[in-house]
């Protein structure tokens, strides 16, 4: 967001901030019983807004889709508020020390002066189909309701909590057309985004507590058909003493944190959401000469995420004109020589979004998802030249690759915030993009006439990594109700639908997919964990001198454990059809040994790896424990499919 991301609060971090401690919040509040439908008195009805998609989304590819598998390109706005407005010093009860000089009392903005139908008749006019509504965890446990003032405007919501004014608010969306994400933005109900306490998911509370809420508010908007995603957290960045990482394994791993709460997400809270998974947004000091940047999404390149659905996955990222690939976006204290995105040319911009983000896009690697932009923006009062000239770029660039995006923030105060796409006085009294005169209306036009791809996507070939660099990647919910097949072991599995179709030598990596054969396996069929040669047929020794865990007849490899870097099992599938084939042994103990197209991309960085082809099928793993020989796999048994 802009004015306070690690921008300007980090060049804090160089002098030395204090962290400010935050109470323990109370108990759940109880589920509040849905709004009443909002009417929608302005030119777009909720009901035709609503016939343009069918929930719940999924991804295919680089695509978002719905229920009827048709793009939907994510056009959206941040309407925030939820999350808290106070800056963190003086009085919460004086509006000057909020955000702007706005109050939010911890609900969505503009509820004090604009009734709530009149708001999302003016979103509709914007062109938007998409909501991301920012919370925070203190909002979610609040049992003080909020002041008559700041609902003024809507009376029905007088008496109540912040949670139930969020409830109301996601309600009145869903039934008006929009599509909500849930976006988890701070611990605190303070301003984000510096050293504030909110820096990670965990800085004021336990991963655990950070997880158990998310399965909280998964559960609590499960019917509401509009709710299609989970933000699992914004702008995870570095404290004044510790840097968040991708994969280390400790309890900064964001890697690590976002995998739990999606899974928990998806398998106890609602399996119809969309995983939005944001980059890390800075790390390092903000200093020349010693490390800083922001990593975005660069570390999936080679640690990609891998959820029980493999069709659920949204990565994310921010751009901000001030702040730069490594430049913090302070002035003064805090501030280096780097370029901010808005010092860059036309082209250096479209680089620097490629190489940070919109990589993720390619097809036919383990990190294809779709890329969401969910915060970018630009005040309308500004005049610098090349703020200006950035928004024109980047906007562009969204148009040109066809982005999915939200601009921040959507609604604001007329007088206090320029930024906001929508600013309304205190008697509701409406300006901002939507008049004449905004510098940034040719670009917003730009990317709301732009419609991108339409239409069904065609299923495209899903690969997925798994990683059991620090514990368990069962990612199959029937390998998951199977239960422990290998105690003490570090397990892998293949989300259902996929199968495995490589491995590293070293490393514990595997690679899934579905290419060649859409849901191999039998659906009422069992896994069977190997883990001696019982299975190898007599005069079929594909791997001479070699220990072989191999598939029953008919069956095909899903996953695997480890001790160590020791194969431990191989766990089957039974196949939906007759499979059999020829078989042929691939070998990668000493060097890679992998189709030439390099499908999947490098799953295992610095490590020799092997995969079938996408023609064939997984059915044996074999490995040695000679001395002097690494244990793990060493050759895979590939079978051409039927």
């Amino acid at each position: 967001m802009p004015t306070a991301s690690p921008s300007l609060r980090l060049a804090a971090t160089a002098a030395g901030l204090l962290l400010v401690s935050t109470a323990a919040p109370a108990a759940h509040a109880a589920p509040n019983a849905t709004a009443a439908p909002a009417a929608d008195p302005h030119g777009v009805r909720a009901a035709d807004a609503a016939a343009t998609w069918r929930g719940p989304l999924s991804t295919q590819g680089r695509y978002i889709v719905d229920s009827r598998g048709e793009r939907f390109r994510l056009k959206s706005a941040n309407w925030d508020g939820a999350q808290g407005s106070w800056n963190g010093s003086g009085s919460t009860d004086d509006p000057a020390n909020h955000h702007a000089g706005q109050d939010s009392h911890n609900i969505p903005l503009g509820l004090d002066r604009t009734p709530i139908a009149q708001l999302l008749s003016d979103f509709h006019q914007l062109g938007i189909n998409s909501i991301r509504l920012p919370f925070s965890n203190e909002m979610i446990h609040s049992t003080a309701t909020v002041p008559d003032a700041a609902v003024a405007a809507n009376p029905q919501l007088r008496g109540k909590t912040p949670l139930q004014v969020y409830d109301a608010v996601v309600n009145a969306l869903s039934d008006s057309g929009f599509a909500v994400i849930l976006n988890n933005h701070t611990n605190t109900s303070r301003w984000c985004c510096g050293v504030d306490g909110n820096e990670r998911w965990n800085t004021s509370q336990t991963t655990k507590q950070w997880a158990d809420d998310w399965v909280f508010m998964a559960r609590r908007y499960a019917s509401v058909s509009g709710v299609v995603g989970a933000d699992l957290y914004n702008e995870v960045r570095r404290n004044i003493l510790d840097d968040p990482n991708w994969g280390l394994g400790d309890d900064h791993d964001w890697y690590a944190a976002a995998q739990l709460a999606g899974d928990r997400i998806l398998t106890e809270g609602n399996p119809n959401l969309l995983i939005v998974i944001e980059g890390i947004n800075w790390t390092g000091l903000p200093v020349d000469g010693l490390p800083h940047g922001r990593p975005m999404l660069t570390p999936v390149r080679t640690l990609s995420n891998t959820l029980v659905n493999a069709h659920k996955l949204v990565y994310s990222a921010h751009f901000y004109g001030y702040t730069g690939p490594r430049h913090s976006g302070a002035t003064g204290i805090g501030e280096t020589h780097d370029a901010r995105y808005q010092d860059m040319s036309r082209e250096e911009l479209g680089q620097a979004l490629y190489d940070e983000a919109f990589f993720v896009e390619e097809n036919g690697k383990h990190y294809t998802a779709p890329v969401w932009i969910s915060e970018f923006g630009a005040g309308s009062g500004d005049t610098n030249a090349k703020a200006r000239t950035w928004f024109t770029n980047v906007t562009d660039y969204f148009a040109d690759h066809d982005a999915d995006f939200a601009y921040w923030p959507l609604v604001g105060f007329e007088g206090h915030d320029d930024w906001a796409l929508l600013r309304y006085d205190s008697a509701g009294r409406r300006s901002g993009i939507l008049d004449s005169g905004d510098w940034r209306a040719a670009g917003w036009q730009r990317l709301m006439a732009d419609s991108g791809r339409t239409g069904v996507v065609a299923p495209v070939p899903v690969w997925r990594m798994l990683s059991t660099d620090h514990g368990d990647a069962v990612e199959s919910l029937k390998a998951k109700a199977a239960g422990d097949w290998d105690s003490g072991a570090y397990k892998a599995a293949c989300p259902d639908g996929l199968r495995l179709i490589g491995l590293s030598h070293a490393g514990g990596r595997g690679l899934c997919t579905d290419a060649g054969a859409f849901d191999l396996r039998a659906a009422d069929g069992g896994q069977t964990v190997v883990n001696d040669e019982r299975y190898v047929p007599s005069g079929g020794d594909w791997a001479s001198g070699y220990t072989k865990f191999q598939c029953p007849s008919g069956a095909f490899l899903i996953g695997y454990s480890l001790r160590g870097e020791r194969v431990s099992a191989a766990v089957c599938a039974p196949g939906k059809g007759a499979l059999g084939g020829s078989g042929r042994t691939v070998w990668f103990d000493r060097s890679d040994n992998r189709p030439a197209d390099g499908a999947g991309g490098d799953f295992a960085e610095g490590n020799y790896k092997g995969q079938c082809a996408v023609n064939e099928y997984a059915a044996g793993i074999a490995f040695t424990t000679r001395l002097g020989s690494r244990p793990g796999p060493a050759a895979l048994l590939c079978r051409t499919l039927p």
